[in-house]
């Protein structure tokens, strides 16, 4: 399975390609791996009190299968909602469009009814005009009254004009009257419309009503769990202290950390159905398009914990850098001292002229921006799809390495295989953000793409010296 996730550049303008997000079912080899991690959990914490193993336990299962299964199923309900309100306005529209059509006809109808005896009389005029007989002399004296050949022959034309027109007001009122009985057959078939349309509006209404309330208790849900797992991450670090492995202390930080991921993707989850439903309309196109936001606020989180807690490795080595900015003297402290939106910082232009808003909805490349945001890290507005993030922080001035670091962007090539159970984009590649390197040299990242079931979704990559990585 590959992560879409691209941003294309084009005429200096950001041109971006968007996908619906659809979720993804769990492969055979992402279910292996979970119960790996499952047990190699359980390992690191032998001999840990069982309380506190329990609720180390306890949270890993919230952050890693609770909260992304509850936000699938918000996610998917939302969209049902929003799914059968579509469908309920669109026959509604239907609807008021047949009893348009109807009141136009009716109209129409009362106009022209007096044609109906038009045509009687026209038909009749032309029977009472007809010639009978063939005896000329009476023809002349019965039927036109003329005395001499000339005048029968005037008389002749002049009824031969008169029963013309007669006829041809005939075929007229003939044709009006034909008119006026298709007009009622349309009219009774806009009757049969409209009592099909009500009863389906009506239906799709109730139907829509119970969808949108499927939804609300989905987030309802998802709330409780985000609260939840806030409470249990507050028990975690009460207890944390009586750690006494070095295995179980990383054990717990990294649950920890996957948990408050949890919680900003439950958030996340929070704003944008709330920013949905204040919506004045939905239309299904809006599905997938790009986001209009010029920051990272709607997916605010914790940075200071999410790097306070890591002991991370790598860092300031230049022979990693192939041609970015200088390392000398950086700071790589976490969150760094770049503002939001700056265009200029750590001695370099950041690439920033827009904000995020180039970035599109749910993609990797957001979520790259929005993290590095929220860590005071400097972003550019522009850097491409997420393959092409190492080149453009390069040409920008970045330190770029192989060498990974948290708040650090993690670059994957196109057709790169990730963990050996999915692969980036072949077109676009993809882009993550470090949280946590670890003791065994793989590294927690935080990520974001329409194949995930949670934006952001996280996930513990092995062989982290195949990746590139910008800094600062």
């Amino acid at each position: 399975m590959a992560i879409s996730c691209a941003t294309v550049m084009a005429a200096g303008l950001a041109v971006t390609t968007t996908n619906v997000p659809t979720a993804r079912a769990a492969s055979y080899a992402e279910l292996q791996q979970k119960k790996a991690n499952h047990e190699n959990l359980k390992a690191q914490l032998a001999g840990v009190n069982s309380d506190l193993a329990s609720t180390i336990e306890e949270l890993n299962d919230l952050a890693n299968n609770q909260i992304p299964a509850a936000q699938q199923a918000a996610q998917e309900a939302l969209q049902a909602s929003y799914q059968a309100q579509s469908l309920a306005d669109a026959t509604n529209q239907r609807l008021e469009a047949a009893k348009q059509d109807k009141a136009t006809l009716e109209q129409k109808i009362k106009e022209t009814g007096i044609e109906y005896d038009d045509a009687k009389d026209s038909v009749a005029e032309i029977a009472r005009n007809s010639f009978h007989g063939s005896d000329a002399s009476k023809m002349m004296d019965v039927v036109t009254d003329a005395k001499t050949t000339d005048e029968f022959v005037a008389q002749m034309q002049s009824d031969a004009a008169a029963a013309r027109s007669a006829s041809n007001t005939a075929d007229a009122a003939a044709t009006t009257l034909n008119t006026s009985m298709n007009r009622q057959q349309r009219l009774d078939a806009i009757e049969q419309q409209i009592t099909k349309l009500k009863e389906q509006a009506d239906a799709q209404a109730a139907a829509a009503q119970k969808a949108s309330q499927d939804a609300a208790d989905k987030q309802s849900n998802l709330e409780a769990l985000q609260v939840k797992d806030s409470s249990v991450r507050e028990q975690l670090e009460s207890k944390k202290s009586s750690l006494t492995s070095q295995s179980a202390k990383e054990a717990a930080e990294i649950v920890s950390l996957q948990a408050e991921l949890a919680a900003m993707a439950a958030k996340a989850a929070a704003e944008e159905a709330a920013r949905r439903a204040s919506a004045s309309s939905y239309t299904p196109s809006s599905v997938g398009q790009q986001t209009g936001s010029s920051s990272g606020s709607s997916n605010s989180g914790s940075s200071a914990s999410a790097g306070s807690s890591n002991t991370a490795s790598g860092g300031n080595t230049s022979s990693g850098n192939s041609g970015g900015g200088s390392a000398s003297g950086m700071n790589y402290a976490v969150p760094g001292s770049c503002p939001e939106g700056s265009s200029y910082c750590y001695g370099h232009n950041t690439g920033n002229t827009v904000g995020g808003s180039a970035y599109p909805a749910r993609q990797c490349t957001l979520w790259a921006y929005l993290r590095r945001s929220q860590l005071s890290l400097p972003v550019g507005s522009y850097m491409g799809n997420g393959a092409q993030w190492a080149a453009t922080a390069r040409g920008l001035g970045y330190y770029v390495n192989n060498t990974p670091h948290v708040g650090a962007a993690m670059v994957f090539s196109q057709g790169q295989s990730v963990g050996g159970h999915w692969t980036a984009d072949w077109q676009y590649g993809h882009v993550a953000v470090v949280e946590r390197v670890n003791s065994d040299g793989s590294v927690l990242i935080s990520e974001g793409g329409t194949g995930f079931s949670t934006f952001p979704a996280w996930e513990t990559i092995s062989n982290a010296g195949n990746y590139q990585y910008v800094h600062y």
